[in-house]
């Protein structure tokens, strides 16, 4: 079974948004929704505000990282897992699909992004002047990001944002140039977050292809067990690092139950956590959670965890 407490989901006090985010390496954040819980479910006092403050700060940045995923990733990292992470490949592939064409295109986000602070994609749409419309528009700047241009600012009336990352960072994120250190220290920092796990995992979660996982994994001694805590029961968002951070989640996840996680099209439910089990699915509205587990559930825990949900989430709305 995987360790909860190298994933932070013991919730060791004291931790800030920031020291959450560099312990689990990146924090998948395609949905911010999702990922601000991801910070619940690792601590009893963060806040939503403290989330977004980390974000308006600049400590943390939401950014194409691992798989070419959207997470969050703290302003210091970024050079190397940009070194590691960052392709063009895909946002060249659908720039193509979506018809936006032409040897002007970084060029040309770039000038649309420089000296403007947070713009919303129809925000960028009018300054691109029709060169591209709709997710064309977001694989401009996913672009722009792998030449270390562009990043996402802070969500504006729950819309994504994207600002020049000179603007935002100060810089351009200029990628780490020794990639062997690079590689090192994605090792360690993935260990520590995980475990057990393999270079396999370590491949799956990075994108990295196996021979360079299998090369990091060889420059780092396995880290000391961490040791148990106390039965707990958490309730993990969707795309949690938890469920999302080794190949396989069979020791997590009975067979019976993998459709109801998984139902398909890229969907993956958010999960309910029992001593590191999966034991049920969850869902939100508003600020209420409801759950639907698979079998009996430890009552007062499970209401102790619904109310700290609705703590959390009305905290933001002021409900």
């Amino acid at each position: 079974m995987r360790s909860v407490e190298a994933q932070l989901l013991h919730r060791p006090p004291g931790l800030t948004a920031g020291e959450i985010v560099r312990h689990l390496t990146a924090v998948q954040a395609q949905d911010m929704p999702s990922a601000q819980l991801a910070f619940r479910a690792r601590s009893a006092t963060l806040t939503r505000a403290d989330v977004e403050a980390a974000v308006q700060t600049r400590e943390i940045v939401r950014t194409w990282g691992p798989r070419g995923t959207l997470h969050l990733v703290h302003a210091d990292d970024l050079p190397w897992i940009h070194a590691l992470t960052s392709s063009a490949t895909n946002a060249t592939r659908r720039l193509a699909e979506e018809g936006v064409t032409g040897d002007d295109l970084l060029a040309l986000i770039d000038r649309a992004l420089a000296g403007q602070g947070p713009l919303t994609k129809a925000d960028l749409e009018e300054r691109l002047a029709g060169r591209a419309r709709g997710q064309g528009v977001v694989h401009l700047v996913a672009l722009a990001a792998h030449h270390g241009l562009a990043v996402l600012g802070p969500s504006h009336a729950g819309k994504p944002t994207y600002v020049h990352t000179a603007d935002w960072l100060g810089t351009p994120v200029t990628p780490e140039p020794d990639r062997e250190r690079a590689l090192k220290e994605l090792a360690v920092r993935y260990r520590h977050a995980h475990h057990p796990a393999a270079p396999e995992d370590l491949a799956a979660w990075s994108g990295l292809p196996l021979g360079q996982a299998r090369a990091a994994w060889a420059m780092n001694a396995a880290p000391a067990p961490v040791p148990r805590t106390e039965p707990f029961l958490r309730l993990a968002p969707a795309f949690d690092e938890y469920l999302m951070g080794w190949r396989d989640r069979t020791p997590n996840l009975a067979a019976e139950h993998a459709r109801k996680v998984f139902p398909g099209g890229g969907v993956l439910r958010p999960v309910v956590l029992v001593d590191g089990l999966i034991e049920g699915v969850w869902t939100r509205k508003g600020t209420r959670a409801s759950v639907e587990p698979f079998g009996e559930l430890p009552e007062g825990a499970l209401d102790a965890e619904i109310a700290d949900v609705h703590r959390f989430l009305s905290a933001e709305t002021g409900a």
